[in-house]
């Protein structure tokens, strides 16, 4: 096994690095989060930690294709097969039992695998019972994510669930940007050499590490952390224990005894920024507001800090507003409007999404192989062929065609929304395009809470563009819609056409397909404008695709009332733009799949 890059030369990404010795002096802090764009010396990190671990700690990477069985460990086959017998076959956890368990783009991975790595990483103990196994393994073991946000962000259940999240970034500074470059170079070309050359930073660090353990905290300074999550907004007790344990962590790294207040003060953004995010505007990573006010009125002034003037206010006193001029529609407090896309026509009596079958997700039991090329459930197979021996003595030892079983999987459904936005010159008007910004945005906001997806269509001048491709990401979707332009003809068709391909070719069974087209029904681009968009719509009727259309046109003299005829000929249900609102779109788009 080739060297890894040491811990100890990374430049920069401090708050990086403590998180994650931090979380090596105490696993119960739970998982660490990085959270940064490619090449920010992520999975670099992740790996210089393991090297610097006790013995010989394994670094082991999860990939996202990983089944539960493969992470979780199963029923050993060869056992079964060749003695009869039933043993364990360990899986990824137990194979990084004492060591960093690393999952890349953990924001993609499916929900119910990130919860069982999670509650791995607390407790240190793998449970297995399934497939006629109950077995359970120590898992120690420091839950190490990655992701680019710009991806997607991780839902806040399981956000609040990392013990510690950090923003990563490659360095700015032309200096250390030369640094990094002249270190990689250095290290690729000599990997052996270059960890001879760093060897006495890492012995250092890793008998210090190995040396370490969590410092006192005595009950005062616990209150005031737990005032601090308080006055933070941390729902419910995950942050309050988690910031405890990294600040006696913090203590004990600083070579203290006893946790000071500067020790709470330095990791309270590990520990509350990713909790302290209530809306999906809301710059990632950014400490809760307030933060350092709570932190002061807890522990008092810090040195040098001064209090900060409310948020509403300038520096001066004076109230704060927009100056630019710009109709964007995205205020948080006022503008968003909250739309959900329909669910299930019988949902769980909980309330929560229904479950749908598909090929990856928790297995929930097994069936007849559905096609020669399905998975085999192997213990549900073996035990039907005992089943059939056992009734049957006479008929062939081993398995046969009969027996096999596939294994059945559940994952919980969702809904993949594509609005078709026309963008031609009379949206520029008014306040039309403003609102269309914050439907969109209110589609994020609710996809944010869930593994749903977005798109956006926009169709102006010469034709229809995929302005966002499926995304539940926040932070793409604003950047786009800051800088969406208004002007010319009206391509009707087309949009119609563009958006509802896409809605058709990315949805799957998971994900249930809506197509939500904002327009006045107006179309002017084509010789026969108004024909093609009619067309357009009865094929969207025809794939039985459900649909909403939402007229944005004024009442008054110059009205042509043409979206009502559109939205019959696609089967859509019809809102107007003072409809517009939470609950009555809300209520439009669960009766649109009800048709």
């Amino acid at each position: 096994m080739s060297a890894a890059f040491p811990f100890s030369a990374v430049v920069g990404n401090h708050d990086a690095r403590t998180a994650l010795i931090l979380a090596a002096i105490d696993p119960d802090i739970g998982g660490v989060l990085l959270r940064g764009e490619k090449g920010s010396a992520k999975t670099t990190l992740a790996r210089g930690l393991a090297a610097l671990l006790p013995g010989a700690a394994p670094f082991v990477e999860l990939p996202l294709g990983a089944s539960e069985e493969r992470v979780v460990g199963s029923l050993d086959l060869a056992a079964a097969l060749t003695e009869g017998s039933v043993r364990f076959q360990p899986g990824l956890l137990a194979a990084a039992n004492g060591g960093v368990l690393y999952v890349d783009e953990v924001n993609l991975l499916a929900d119910h695998l990130v919860d069982v790595l999670l509650d791995v990483a607390v407790t240190g103990v793998n449970r297995v019972e399934r497939d006629n196994l109950s077995h359970q393994h120590l898992a120690r073991l420091v839950l190490v994510g990655s992701m680019n946000p710009e991806e997607g962000d991780l839902r806040p259940q399981l956000l609040d669930r990392f013990g510690l999240a950090v923003d990563v970034r490659a360095p700015s500074d032309p200096q250390d940007r030369s640094e990094v470059v002249r270190r990689r170079l250095a290290f690729d070309t000599d990997r052996v050499g270059f960890a001879e050359e760093w060897s006495t930073e890492e012995t250092a660090l890793a008998d210090r590490l190995a040396a370490t353990r969590p410092a006192r905290l005595d009950d005062a300074l616990l209150a005031a952390a737990c005032q601090i999550c308080a006055s933070a907004g941390a729902e419910g007790m995950r942050a309050d224990l988690v910031l405890t344990r990294a600040a006696a962590a913090h203590a004990a790294w600083a070579g203290r005894a006893d946790t000071t207040p500067e020790d709470v003060r330095a990791v309270a953004h590990l520990v509350l920024a990713h909790r302290g995010r209530r809306h999906p505007l809301d710059p990632p990573g950014a400490p809760p507001d307030g933060l350092d006010d709570a932190m002061d009125s807890a522990l008092g002034p810090a040195e040098g800090h001064t209090p900060r003037p409310p948020a509403d206010e300038e520096p001066d006193g004076t109230a704060s507003s927009s100056q630019d001029g710009r109709v964007d529609g995205t205020d948080p407090a006022t503008g968003v409007i909250t739309l959900r896309a329909p669910k299930a026509a019988q949902p769980s009596a909980s309330g929560r999404r229904s479950t749908v079958t598909t090929t990856r997700g928790r297995t929930v039991g097994h069936r007849a192989p559905s096609s020669p090329a399905s998975p085999i459930a192997m213990v549900p197979t073996l035990t039907s062929a005992a089943v059939r021996r056992a009734t049957d003595p006479a008929t062939a030892e081993g398995v046969i065609a009969t027996d096999l079983r596939e294994p059945v999987r559940e994952t919980r459904s969702g809904n993949f929304v594509v609005l078709a936005v026309d963008a031609s010159g009379s949206m520029g008007a008014d306040a039309r395009m403003a609102a269309v910004k914050g439907a969109l945005l209110g589609l994020l906001t609710d996809a944010y809470q869930r593994r749903d997806r977005v798109a956006l269509v926009t169709f102006a001048g010469d034709g229809a563009r995929v302005a966002l491709r499926p995304t539940g990401s926040v932070e793409i979707a604003r950047a786009r819609l800051d800088a969406l332009p208004t002007g010319g003809e009206t391509p009707l068709a087309d949009g119609i056409r563009v958006a509802a391909d896409l809605a058709t070719q990315s949805a799957t069974p998971a994900l249930r397909p809506l197509l939500v087209l904002v327009t006045d029904g107006r179309a002017t681009a084509g010789h026969n404008p108004l024909d093609d968009a009619l067309t357009a719509a009865a094929a969207v009727a025809r794939r039985s695709l459900p649909a909403v259309l939402v007229d944005v046109e004024r009442p008054g003299p110059g009205a042509l009332g043409l979206a009502p005829q559109l939205a019959a000929v696609m089967a859509a249900r019809l809102l107007s733009l003072p409809e517009l609102t939470a609950g009555t779109l809300e209520s439009a788009l669960r009766g649109a799949t009800r048709r």
